[in-house]
């Protein structure tokens, strides 16, 4: 990124500069003034409406996030910028990660690279890029030269999303190997193995932010336990050692295709269902099924506002049949991933079901996503992911 782009000013109204002087670092199009001379992607100065300077940010045209502030100084050059902050981010991780070889490396505005996803999956690192800004040569190459530079052995996959690069306005690509050989591992997680295929899957092929909460869930499950939305089998295979039977429930084939494989790695017996997840638990809790752990983790049921009450109703159907179907002592471990549903707003929902279902429920725990997807506290957008853990009696 040149000089001459990071000297183009954006000004903003008294509403965004208001947002940004409380923490935010994202400035929406409605509150841009003017943006003359600011291209795609490239580095700009951010003035409030008089004219006085409040930092340095990432520009879209396209976004309805115009503005992405990455520091409240000027910044001369961005891929050096960058390359700091990559080696800040997996220094941060040395600190906090325990017993995986699998986990989040940078989480965009969370680690000050708005725009950049990085996961590891032992010796194979998957990215993502969600903006402009991330998505210019410079910038590009800083990224794997000093991915390269900390990490030297691991490959570099990159998943291109095409709804993403289309908002952003950005040329299509295909995701594909862009450093190394490789595109699968076998990846561990408090000592339970699964394979990885970088180019298939959800997200960058699995789901790293529940790590923690696998494990929790795993020492508290007991008896018969069924895992609603198992996707490749994080939770179910985590509770299967504690567990006589464990049934796992998820509508896509493939997915079940690698849990099975994923047991047969680690020889753990699961009897793994394709089906409607709300199908299912309406046949099985009105036919009298019964479990002493149930786990349920759903996709997003709320990918905007508009979707709040339909999430909720949605959230409360699910928890209400599975609540149904615990026994005295069982326990329940329940998850959203719904930014938009607020944690109060699913222990509302979660005690609203437990009424109408004549169940009592003690919190065990209520837990949150991995710490490598660490929260920034003026930034509530960077904390999404509820999972609650309740003994129902």
């Amino acid at each position: 990124m040149s000089q001459a782009a990071a000297n183009i000013s954006v000004k903003i109204s008294p509403r965004g500069a208001s947002r940004l002087k409380d923490g935010h670092v994202w400035v929406y199009r409605s509150d841009i003034v003017s943006a003359e001379g600011a291209c795609p992607g490239s580095v700009v100065r951010v003035i409030d409406h008089r004219g006085k300077p409040m930092g340095t940010a990432l520009y879209s045209s396209a976004s309805q996030i115009a503005i992405r502030m990455i520091s409240s100084d000027p910044v001369a050059d961005f891929p050096t910028l960058l390359r700091q902050r990559v080696a800040d981010a997996i220094a941060y991780r040395q600190k906090i990660v325990h017993k995986t070889d699998a986990y989040r490396v940078i989480f965009s505005e969370a680690d000050f690279l708005p725009g950049l996803i990085v996961d590891r999956y032992n010796d194979v690192l998957s990215i993502q890029i969600l903006t402009q800004a991330m998505d210019g040569e410079a910038v590009r190459q800083a990224l794997l030269s000093e991915l390269n530079e900390h990490l030297p052995s691991a490959s570099i996959v990159e998943r291109a999303d095409p709804r993403v690069r289309d908002l952003e306005q950005l040329a299509p690509r295909e995701s594909g190997l862009l450093q190394g050989d490789k595109t699968a591992a076998t990846f561990t997680m408090h000592g339970v193995k699964f394979l990885y295929a970088a180019l298939e899957g959800q997200k960058t092929g699995s789901f790293l932010d529940q790590r923690e909460n696998y494990a929790a869930a795993g020492h508290y499950a007991h008896g018969e336990a069924l895992d609603v939305f198992c996707y490749q089998g994080g939770f179910a295979l985590h509770a299967a050692p504690r567990c006589s039977k464990v049934s796992a429930v998820d509508s896509s084939r493939p997915a079940l295709e690698v849990a099975e494989r994923n047991a047969a790695l680690n020889k753990r017996e699961v009897e793994w269902i394709e089906a409607n997840a709300f199908d299912l638990l309406k046949d099985y809790s009105t036919s009298g099924h019964g479990y002493d752990t149930i786990i349920l983790d759903p996709p997003a049921f709320a990918r905007g506002k508009r979707d709040l009450d339909a999430a909720l109703r949605g959230y409360k159907e699910l928890n209400l049949r599975a609540l149904k179907m615990l026994r005295p002592g069982g326990i329940l471990v329940t998850c959203s991933c719904s930014y938009h549903i607020s944690q109060s707003d699913f222990l509302g929902t979660l005690a609203s079901a437990a009424l109408d279902a004549h169940r009592t429920l003690r919190i065990l725990e209520i837990r949150a996503q991995s710490q490598d997807h660490p929260v920034l506290l003026s930034v509530p957008e960077t904390s999404y992911l509820k999972c609650v853990i309740a003994h129902v009696s």
